[in-house]
């Protein structure tokens, strides 16, 4: 498993997010992003490491879950 973070502060709202991982990543109505799931599984490293790439104020965090 894999954590999915974001700060919110950093945020600007350009939802690129939002293109590669729409399950994991939305944008609320103030134009923050919104982390829907705070874990996804191994398999699903590339799409959302492309969404995380893809935050131009690296607002977005991929990283190995602690047990």
């Amino acid at each position: 498993m894999l954590d999915v973070g974001a700060d919110y502060a950093k945020c600007e709202g350009y939802a690129n997010c939002i293109m590669a991982a729409p399950d994991v990543f939305d944008v609320d109505d103030l134009g923050v992003v919104v982390v829907l799931r705070d874990s996804v599984e191994d398999g699903e490293r590339d799409r959302v490491t492309e969404s995380v790439r893809s935050c131009p104020v690296s607002a977005l965090t991929l990283g190995e879950r602690r047990n």
